[in-house]
């Protein structure tokens, strides 16, 4: 399908033709979209001429491993029904292709067939008898005998310090075990099928759609990895899709979606979808510094790409951002194999809760004792029967004793959450329901309510049974033989005319979906949205606020700063994978940045005393300079161990919720008065 063709509109580069535009509609397939905005870039970048197409991710570990282990998709089967829907009718009304990867969220085999089976339905539904799409499906689904092959041999490590050593028992407990495959195979697929409408890849790399359909129009050979010219265009591909296959987060205020139009060379310019948002340099470049472990330097299959030398300009029209020098360095240019990341998930027991709050002031000032008590109660009430189990509560709105005056910063009521993990579901629920009779009657020193401590029945439920409970299993480095990382094609041969037997760990399958006929009109793209602003040169809709560099609140500056939180723009926490937690301090001000990094505050001994650990305990710890930044990224640590999110008494798997130590570090006098 996709062609190029000279462009000379629509605010790119005159002077120069664009490879391709790429639409985004959302970080996440199955999240919702907006169709309107998602039309309107479309319509701007098809009349161009431009191959254009819509590219989207669909896959995340930040749920945890229950995806894996369970085989549950990362949204409601409706939500997909949903997106697809609308973009099925996106790209059938403007004749573009539709890209995807890690179907289902997971990637494996049987959600990709899932995603099928529903492109299927919706090209089935009354008014689509149009829809006629060839579709290619790229499976990342591995054989647990390759995997302990290779780790018998040497040929698997962890994919940080962070995440322990492979042991056969992960690979035997595993239920399935999916690889991110890099670009090579997106570029196969549509090497083979040039004349494709949809390509829906399962667990792959998240740029790598971006940078297989770049690399695919570009003609690049992703086995030149000598070429500058090549680590030039691989990284600038790169980098642009590790930027929009997250949407819109890279914009003020954040956008649903973004839009690029990207150059052979591997430059491009990034604009978010909503007209309201608008991105700048260090919007843009802060980017590559969510959920990752470092900015600077990203891995990905087959190498990483190095940001060190990527500059960011605005645009004209204040909203767009053009980037440049962006470099991808092979693996096997040091004479290194080719690696792909495993992930899969086991089941480790099964797992109870009950929930509810204490509002007795008595009670609350003595709750850990109660609830150690219970704990006891628990054990000598299991104590005959057969079987496994662990317990324990999280607490809600409880003061952790460490202030001057715990009572006075104590809630009015606590929320507690009693979970057990068990070898069985029947011992699961069991000791949860124990632990709820002793929370609720338990007695305590001074007790005047002696009807009960412990609210609970939220939803009509005392005791909820969840199921089996899962675990990460693996999230390791694979090591490739040569030319495994491509896809698998059906009568390849090589230059004497031999059918080729390299081993290939990736296959396709193909299919025309909807009507057969392809000669049949199409429907019409969707009607233009009413959007409320002014149109500026570049196409680009665009109302009045976003002239503003905001990230969507209005400024509250302090006259005298007291915390780094007075002075930092963004102040967040996220999972960087499922073995790490990262945290991003960004600075609106260059002044105030440097100042900041000059005073030494920033540092290693200030993360480790935050958190309380050892300085040696942390992952990575620097400045960014693009994004007047300081990051810091450390082990997952739960009840003193570090392990994996998810499972047995997680609180917050996607991690973004552990900032706030950062927000309340205080600033010394002599920076205070070098600031103010």
């Amino acid at each position: 399908m996709p062609t190029a063709v000279s462009s000379t509109a629509n605010g790119v580069d005159t002077e120069r033709r664009p490879l391709c535009h790429i639409v985004t509609p959302v970080g996440m397939l199955g999240y919702g979209l907006q169709e309107g905005e998602t039309a309107d870039a479309l319509r701007r970048f098809v009349a161009t001429g431009v191959p254009t197409a819509i590219i989207l991710d669909s896959g995340s570990t930040d749920s945890g491993p229950e995806r894996l282990a369970l085989g549950k998709m990362g949204t409601p089967r409706t939500s997909y029904v949903r997106d697809l829907q609308k973009l099925l009718r996106l790209a059938q009304g403007f004749h573009v292709p539709l890209i995807f990867s890690s179907a289902g969220s997971d990637g494996s085999d049987e959600h990709l067939q899932e995603i099928l089976d529903i492109i299927k339905e919706v090209s089935s539904e009354k008014g689509n008898e149009a829809y006629s799409f060839k579709t290619v499906a790229i499976s990342s689904g591995i054989d647990k005998a390759l995997v302990r092959d290779r780790f018998k041999a040497g040929a698997t490590t962890g994919y940080g310090h962070c995440v322990p050593p492979l042991t056969e028992e992960d690979i035997d407990e595993s239920t399935r075990i999916v690889a991110q495959m890099g670009p090579e195979p997106f570029v196969d697929a549509m090497t083979a099928n040039p004349d494709f409408d949809i390509v829906a890849g399962g667990r792959a790399y998240d740029p790598a759609p971006y940078v297989g359909y770049c690399a695919y129009l570009a003609g690049v050979d992703m086995r030149d990895w000598s070429s500058p010219t090549v680590r030039r265009q691989v990284g600038g591909f790169t980098h642009m899709g590790k930027i929009m296959e997250c949407g819109g987060i890279c914009a003020e205020p954040k956008s649903h979606g973004a839009s690029a139009t990207v150059y052979a060379d591997g430059e491009f310019i990034i604009a978010p979808l909503t007209p309201s948002a608008r991105c700048t340099p260090v919007s843009v470049a802060a980017h590559t510094m969510y959920e990752k472990s470092r900015p600077d330097i990203l891995h990905g299959p087959g190498g990483y790409f190095d940001l060190n030398t990527a500059t960011y300009e605005q645009l004209e029209d204040q909203r767009s951002i053009r980037v440049r020098g962006s470099m991808f360095h092979f693996t096997r240019e040091s004479g290194k194999p080719y690696q792909v990341k495993l992930e899969a998930g086991k089941i480790v027991g099964y797992r109870s809760i009950f929930m509810g709050s204490v509002r007795d002031p008595i009670l609350i000032q003595q709750l850990d004792h109660l609830t150690d008590l219970v704990k006891q109660y628990v054990a000598t009430q299991h104590d005959h029967l057969p079987g496994t189990y662990e317990f324990d509560f999280h607490f809600y709105g409880k003061s952790d004793g460490n202030t001057a005056d715990a009572s006075a910063s104590q809630s009015p009521e606590v929320f507690l959450i009693g979970e057990a993990l068990a070898s069985s579901q029947e011992l699961a629920t069991s000791i949860v329901a124990t632990a709820k009779v002793g929370i609720t009657h338990g007695s305590y020193p001074g007790q005047k309510a002696t009807s009960g401590n412990f609210a609970f029945g939220i939803g009509g439920k005392s005791v909820i049974d969840l199921g089996p409970c899962s675990k990460f299993s693996m999230y390791h480095l694979m090591d490739l033989q040569d030319g495994e990382e491509r896809l698998s094609l059906e009568g390849e041969v090589n230059g004497n005319g031999v059918h080729k037997k390299a081993s290939r760990l990736f296959t396709q399958s193909v299919s025309l979906i909807g009507n057969k006929d392809r000669t049949l009109p199409r429907n019409p793209p969707p009607a233009a949205s009413a959007v409320n602003g002014t149109v500026k040169p570049n196409g680009q809709t665009r109302s009045a606020s976003a002239a503003k560099a905001s990230n969507g609140l209005t400024s509250s500056a302090h006259s005298k700063p007291s915390t780094l939180g007075d002075l930092a723009k963004v102040v967040r926490s996220k999972n960087a994978g499922p073995y790490e937690i990262t945290f991003d301090l960004i600075f609106e001000s260059r002044d105030t940045y440097l100042k900041l990094r000059k005073s030494g505050l920033l540092s290693e001994k200030m993360i480790a005393d935050a958190y309380d650990l050892q300085e040696s305990d942390i992952v990575w710890c620097g400045f960014f300079d693009p994004a007047q930044a300081f990051k810091a990224t450390i082990p997952r640590i739960r009840a003193g161990k570090r392990t994996p999110g998810g499972s047995f008494m997680e609180n917050d798997v996607h991690g973004s919720q552990q900032h706030l130590p950062l927000v309340n570090v205080k600033l010394p006098e002599e920076l205070i008065a070098a600031l103010v």
